[in-house]
């Protein structure tokens, strides 16, 4: 992947949590420190990777230390974006009736610092490429308006700018005018 040319700079790797005692639990067979491993060998073959990743807040015996290793992890990896989930007990599994159930207020709590702490990340970390003329694959017409297209960088993120149908499927050089949080607005380099 390092060297290829026609492939996205962007791994989607599921954590799920950053405790290794929940992740235990979750009957998961890796431990915090394994994923951390993990990024540190993409890292140093893929510099410039984007990474995201899932995570569940309040699963059973989720202590607020075991939510910290969490967010200790979220800061080391520093994720372009991740999928958060609060847990929910789904009837025929193990987990619904385990003991340690979070209350819901809490788990709630939790989520929120967790989006906060992953939206504040991935906006530094889009921020570092405002001003950057890039390449861009245009996907569709954008949906909400006509006149834009909408395309991703080769780390996955999205850019909405100015331009027609006939671009779809294209390579598009696009100067990153603005960054929205997750997605840029841009303007082709002509």
């Amino acid at each position: 992947m390092a060297g290829a040319k026609k492939v996205c700079r962007h791994l989607h790797l599921p954590v799920q949590s950053g405790s290794s005692r929940i992740l235990k639990l979750m009957n998961r067979h890796y431990t915090k420190e394994d994923y951390l491993a993990l990024v540190a060998r993409i890292r140093a073959a893929i510099p410039d990777v984007a990474l995201t990743t899932d995570i569940i807040v309040g699963f059973p015996g989720e202590t607020e230390e075991d939510f910290m290793e969490t967010m200790d992890l979220v800061a080391r990896v520093r994720y372009h974006s991740a999928y958060t989930f609060l847990y929910s007990p789904r009837e025929g599994t193990p987990a619904a009736t385990m003991e340690g159930q979070v209350n819901e207020k809490v788990a709630k709590e939790r989520y929120d610092r967790l989006i906060g702490k992953i939206r504040d990340i991935s906006q530094q970390l889009a921020k570092e490429d405002t001003g950057k003329v890039v390449e861009v694959l245009v996907e569709e017409v954008n949906m909400q308006r006509a006149d834009f297209v909408t395309g991703r960088l080769a780390n996955n993120l999205l850019v909405h700018f100015p331009g027609e149908r006939g671009l779809v499927g294209r390579y598009v050089k696009v100067k990153l005018l603005e960054c929205m949080g997750f997605y840029y607005i841009g303007s082709p380099v002509i």
